[in-house]
């Protein structure tokens, strides 16, 4: 069944999937060119996971401070904050193919120059801070042009949530082999090794880029001025009920919730009384959480019921941080951090999908970047405030009090559903995903 209805000025072609079962669940591997970003990413996203897990344990083994954590943390992370919203025009008016080639280049030589300060010796707080601020500013690049990238590799529209629910679970997968692995290479050979893996591992994914063959035909550039397209994307993004309300709870949830993981050193050296080797036990805990959850998200048929499962993965992600904050006992922290990871992968996917299928194609470089934004840009003032907390009270209390937060969050998000509901079911009739017997019931409700 094909349905071809036109939104925007631009014609979307809608096809239902034949598949069904575990091929529905890979569906978005037939489009070559995701196919050969799904296999240079796997790759390359391993050694991303590695330099972040090596990072932490560097400073904290270079410190022993909680505080310079969270510093690094901010450090690494607030480029991103500044500068998305203008990093969003300069995707949705470039090749997005050949800003990612840049991205991914420059973020190489950052691993490189990591790699090189340390296996000889002369790394320092001051130079991990400056390299950390380098691929904050690579990032505020990479990241929306990588989730506004996703629609163009794909030549059907009906296999953007597959293809979501997919990057996620390489994600994960790398999540997941990533610290692990990280955690055996610094016990047996030093940070440096994780940061040489890392940038070498980039040429998997730049090379796949190279070889994709896109249709440009079908992709326009904006061209009108800058300050414009900056308030043309936030209108779009502060008066869209849906989309700001998603935003805003991810937000907080990346201000309050996601900092846990700079804390995870002290978890592991101080509260469970490990080393490199918790620690890598930890995070690929919260890898295999967040891997369960985008892959049952593969299965999906449609994005219809994702609204509901945001407000109950803000709630379970909470619950696994306050019952994690309390934990002794380093096998149920590993079973505490798995719900964890679930419960943020789920919400963060499930947003990801209703957000990238009701953007317009010229406004989703724009978009993306607030989303950048809200899951990355509010971290670093995160990171900081987790960092001053456990200073003060401790990691523990730390987790727990982020955990009640999410929670609190979720609670709002409930109070926001009817809202979201109204707005985003006309865009959900128009590109044709409503049921036809939903479909029936908005014609007669929108008729009265």
């Amino acid at each position: 069944m094909i349905d071809t209805r036109a939104r925007n000025g631009n014609t979307t072609t809608i096809q239902e999937p034949a598949s069904s079962g575990l091929s529905r669940a890979w569906r978005a591997l037939r489009h070559r060119n995701f196919r050969l970003f799904f296999g240079g990413q796997s790759i390359s996203l391993i050694g991303s996971w590695m330099t972040r897990l090596a990072t932490s344990w560097l400073v904290y083994r270079l410190t022993g401070s909680a505080w310079l954590l969270g510093v690094i943390g901010f450090a690494g992370q607030i480029p991103t904050f500044l500068l998305a919203p203008f990093a969003g025009v300069w995707v949705d008016r470039l090749n997005r193919q050949h800003v990612l080639v840049i991205t991914q280049t420059l973020a190489m030589l950052q691993s490189l120059a990591l790699a090189v300060l340390t296996l000889s010796h002369r790394i320092t707080v001051s130079e991990i801070l400056w390299l950390s601020v380098c691929q904050g500013m690579i990032n505020a690049f990479d990241m929306p042009g990588r989730q506004a990238f996703m629609l163009e590799m794909l030549d059907d529209r009906q296999d953007l949530g597959n293809a979501i629910a997919l990057n996620s679970s390489m994600v994960n997968m790398a999540r997941l082999a990533g610290p692990s692995l990280a955690g055996l290479v610094i016990a047996g050979f030093g940070e440096g090794y994780c940061f040489l893996i890392d940038g070498v591992s980039y040429l998997a994914v730049i090379a796949s880029l190279l070889m994709m063959r896109l249709n440009r035909s079908r992709i326009e550039r904006a061209v009108t001025p800058m300050l414009a397209q900056l308030k043309e994307g936030w209108a779009y993004v502060s008066g869209f009920a849906p989309v700001r309300t998603i935003l805003l709870l991810f937000a907080a949830i990346s201000l309050m919730g996601m900092p846990f993981t700079v804390l995870m050193p002290i978890f592991a050296a101080k509260i469970l009384h490990g080393g490199p080797h918790t620690l890598g036990f930890l995070m690929g805990a919260v890898g295999i959480g967040a891997l369960g959850s985008a892959i049952s998200l593969a299965f999906r048929k449609s994005v219809l019921g994702l609204g509901r499962m945001i407000a109950i993965s803000a709630a379970i992600f909470g619950a696994g941080l306050i019952s994690f904050g309390m934990s002794r006992w380093l096998p149920l922290s590993l079973v505490l951090m798995t719900i964890t990871g679930f419960g943020f992968m789920q919400g963060m996917a499930a947003s990801n999908t209703i957000i990238q299928t009701v953007v317009p194609q010229d406004k989703r470089g724009r978009v993306m970047s607030y989303y950048t934004m809200a899951f990355v840009g509010m971290a670093p003032f995160g990171s900081l405030l987790a960092g001053g907390l456990a200073h003060l009270l401790g990691a523990p209390a730390t987790i727990m009090i982020s955990g009640g937060f999410c929670i609190a969050g979720s609670a709002w998000y409930v109070t926001q559903l009817p809202t979201i509901r109204k707005h985003i079911r006309p865009v959900y009739r128009e590109l044709g995903i409503l049921p036809p017997d939903v479909q029936a019931a908005f014609a007669e409700s929108t008729a009265d």
